[in-house]
């Protein structure tokens, strides 16, 4: 039986099932189709704080959205769309929403497995973690020691890792197991701003700030003994996770669409019940154009990674005193969120569709046998990486066919925040969260103090319990929990 669990705003949310709620449609509120929330009811609870609730029912009433919205159980508030936040439209009759994908284009993240133990890093991961800190630039406007030229931005823009690994930053092995192969095709720089390509000129190779980071983790526990050994995952190993996007350069071309999409709405009279949901018709040159110049940041994002894996490679080998070849340092996989892609997914009563797929703060978790997944993972399905906060288990998931029916291929794609920067730096020190961090066998080192203290584990969701909710209605499943040895933060 269906129950009211609660009201927020103008939105009656309905218990629909074991970790599913649903908001339904509201003509008078102009929603076109259902909002579906998949999460436990604590969670819920946290959604209700925010705007999370009320920005997942704008979203259902753009143009061309098909079967529902969907909010996965890390959703919190975003701009325009929540983060944690899936939709699909129509490839002909929808719209495209830079705020739908996000600022952060193609923040995404990949696992680099080794065969190295906890007991042989443990003595120099402080030289490790320092040496990792130095050899890769991060916080806000950190620039690379690799700059590069006009001609050659142009060349990485379109050719994605292959262009990175080419120039010797990585294994030809590292490009199989990137989703999309590293490569968005349909990139054109033409369509990037000068002042786009300026910044994304001077920043390749760099982590950035807020939630992005670099963790050494080791293997707490395995889940599903067939999906690890095919990922070469042992409980016990050392693995190291990287999290970062398409850093200034994906910034400036969400800001520079977005004013074209305001701009394109403002012109042509079209209603839309919260302008962050700034959006162009896909079929449109504005929409066509937006997509060239997001193809170009996923593009830059996956190069931007590989520098990062090269020079974490590097670093091992100088700090631990072995080769790459003999820590068998391989990437696992790449995957992204905050991404926008034409795919085909079956809509209720109409079969089987083009779809532009907005994952905002979401990860594609697609089951065994697709033809988008590597063939190295094909018989067992996508891996899934749930990044947790510093100092929290990180998570290694499988995609699973429900994922398909129930979220557009997706699943979610961290912890997701709970407490704002701010309410962070008034009820936490620096020293207390380094102190507590220690207490857990955790070496952190952050650029600044603050930054530190933004990013407090307090200020997130349970990452367990997200991926709980994950796992139990069969989205993406349990392969691995990883937890944090050593921190970088930008």
């Amino acid at each position: 039986m269906k129950n009211l669990i609660t009201r927020v705003g103008n939105h009656e949310i309905i218990n629909d099932g074991e970790f599913r709620y649903v908001i339904k449609k509201n003509e008078s509120k102009g929603m076109i189709v259902p909002v579906t929330i998949y999460a436990d009811q604590n969670l819920v609870s946290k959604m209700a704080l925010d705007r999370t609730i009320d920005q997942a029912a704008n979203v259902a009433t753009l143009t061309g959205v098909k079967k529902h919205v969907v909010v996965l159980p890390d959703g919190h508030e975003g701009y325009g769309f929540p983060v944690g936040g899936v939709a699909g439209m129509d490839l002909e009759e929808g719209v495209i929403s830079p705020g739908g994908v996000g600022y952060d284009i193609n923040c995404g993240v990949r696992l680099i497995r080794t065969n190295l133990r906890e007991r042989e890093i443990r003595p120099k991961l402080k030289e490790l973690v320092n040496e990792l800190f130095s050899a890769i630039p991060s916080g806000v406007g950190s620039s690379s020691s690799r700059k590069v030229s006009g001609s050659e931005l142009d060349e990485l823009l379109v050719e994605g890792v292959r262009w990175t690994v080419h120039k010797g930053y990585g294994l030809d092995s590292d490009i199989d197991v990137c989703e999309e192969n590293g490569c968005m095709k349909g990139a054109d720089p033409f369509h990037v701003s000068e002042l786009a390509r300026k910044r994304g000129g001077l920043q390749l190779g760099t982590l950035g700030s807020g939630n992005h980071f670099l963790e050494i983790q080791k293997v707490d526990k395995i889940f599903d003994e067939r999906a690890a050994r095919a990922m070469g995952i042992e409980e016990g190993q050392v693995t190291v996770l990287i999290h970062c996007g398409s850093r200034g350069f994906g910034h400036q071309v969400c800001t520079d669409y977005l004013k074209i999409s305001e701009r394109k709405i403002r012109d042509s009279g079209m209603k839309i019940v919260d302008r962050e949901l700034a959006c162009v018709p896909n079929n449109s040159n504005e929409g066509e154009n937006y997509r060239k110049a997001m193809y170009c940041a996923l593009n830059f994002a996956w190069s931007n990674r590989q520098m990062i894996t090269h020079w974490t490679r590097k670093t091992f080998e100088k700090i631990m005193g072995i080769s790459e070849d003999e820590a068998d340092m391989k990437l696992v996989y790449d995957v992204s969120h905050n991404i926008a892609k034409v795919e085909r997914h079956t809509v209720d009563g109409e079969g089987t569709r083009d779809l532009v797929i907005h994952r905002k703060g979401a990860t594609r978790a697609f089951p065994a046998g697709d033809s988008h997944i590597p063939e190295k993972y094909r018989d067992i399905g996508q891996p899934v990486f749930i990044p947790g906060s510093m100092g929290t288990a990180s998570w290694i998931l499988l995609g699973n066919s429900k994922s398909l029916e129930l979220s557009f291929g997706s699943t979610a794609h961290g912890a997701g925040r709970t407490m704002s920067r701010s309410a962070a730096r008034r009820n936490y020190t620096a020293d207390s969260v380094r102190k507590k961090l220690e207490s857990k066998g955790v070496y952190i080192k952050a650029l600044s103090r603050e930054g530190m203290v933004e990013e407090t584990p307090e200020a997130y969701k349970d990452v367990d319990s997200v991926v709980e909710v994950s796992h139990s209605l069969g989205i993406a499943t349990k392969v691995a929990r990883l937890v944090p040895i050593g921190v970088i933060k930008g």
